[in-house]
């Protein structure tokens, strides 16, 4: 298998290549907002973003600053080495039902307890996800729920090939 060719950040970029493994918690007082079906899900300036090597950011939202209206709990459950036992929700807002787009710990690990209950989406199945007023785009492949926006640089994690990095 091929190594990744990290592509050099400009002045005012990350290099997902510059992130930690295992990865790093991190208080954002950037604009987070979530779009679905002409509602605004969520809307904060009290995120926490999870760094990790190969990956786009994913933006963690305190539940406070969510209309939970919308917000199903579904049975689906995974298991992050990192951050532990992950929880999901679907969204049902009007017509629209998107199962599992969304995710939580609700007894994190030591080192991600800052994110209890904290929610993240994943963009792809959302109108718009935002930071700062700038649409992402989402981390390619359908298993992962990072956000790029034109400060990250890759290649990322989930494009074809990078299965074995």
């Amino acid at each position: 298998m091929q190594s990744p060719q990290p592509i050099p950040p400009k002045p005012g970029q990350e290099s997902v290549w510059d992130y930690p493994r295992p990865p790093r918690l991190e208080p954002t007082q950037k604009h987070i907002q979530v779009i679905c079906n002409g509602v605004t899900v969520a809307d904060t300036h009290r995120a926490y973003r999870v760094l990790e090597t190969s990956h786009p950011p994913v933006y963690y939202i305190p539940l406070e600053d969510i209309n939970q209206t919308y917000l199903l709990p579904s049975p689906r459950t995974t298991f992050c080495e990192w951050k532990g036992q992950g929880r999901y929700y679907t969204l049902a807002i009007g017509n629209v039902q998107l199962p599992n787009v969304a995710w939580y710990y609700s007894d994190p690990t030591p080192a991600f307890a800052a994110i209890k209950n904290y929610v993240a989406f994943y963009a792809a199945p959302m109108e718009g996800c935002y930071v700062d007023g700038e649409k992402v785009t989402p981390q390619p492949g359908s298993f992962y729920g990072g956000w790029i926006t034109q400060d990250i640089v890759g290649p990322f994690k989930g494009e074809p090939g990078s299965w074995g990095w």
